[in-house]
């Protein structure tokens, strides 16, 4: 038992239908949300042992190594994903995530625009393309200041777009 009465809960449900993939999708996402990445790691690599391709589970891992500091592991996955399922935008927009993280613009886009292609009505790309294309505008406008580009409305873009995100701004997940 812990101190959280809905882990409790589901871990028992999962206890109860063990082979019900979703309990414990929903399980490992609920340990994450609640900070508690290692047991979600810990309980996505024992289901993994014993089915390595599951897309989803594999996904959902790959989503945790994110949030714990591990781009590196968490990019390793997904690119592997978008191997083994090429049907699935989900990866690319993740992926894309990454690469933003990481101020590679060019690379975020162009795994969304693959998204995109596979999926054209998937909203959070869409979004995740706009945040980076508007990033890509603020880079694009802050250099032609550096170089003496004479537009008085140039300061004008510039503040309205790092006003609207920010110098850091991050696609959403």
């Amino acid at each position: 038992m812990t101190a959280d009465p809905e882990i409790d809960k589901l871990t028992a449900t999962v206890a109860d239908y063990p082979d019900v993939v979703e309990l414990r999708l929903r399980l490992i996402r609920l340990l994450a949300d609640r900070g508690r990445h290692a047991d979600a790691l810990a309980r996505a690599d024992q289901y993994l042992a014993g089915k390595p391709r599951d897309p989803q589970m594999r996904f959902i891992k790959a989503n945790v190594l994110g949030r714990t500091g591990k781009p590196d592991e968490a990019q390793a996955i997904l690119l592997q994903l978008t191997r083994d399922y090429p049907e699935l935008a989900e990866p690319w927009n993740n992926l894309a995530v990454l690469y933003a993280g990481r101020g590679q613009l060019g690379q975020a886009r162009e795994a969304l625009q693959n998204a995109l292609r596979i999926q054209p009505d998937y909203a959070t790309a869409l979004e995740n393309l706009g945040d980076v294309q508007a990033r890509e505008a603020l880079q694009s406008l802050q250099r032609a200041r550096q170089h003496g580009a004479g537009d008085p409305k140039l300061p004008a873009k510039i503040e309205a777009l790092q006003g609207q995100w920010g110098d850091n701004a991050r696609p959403a997940q």
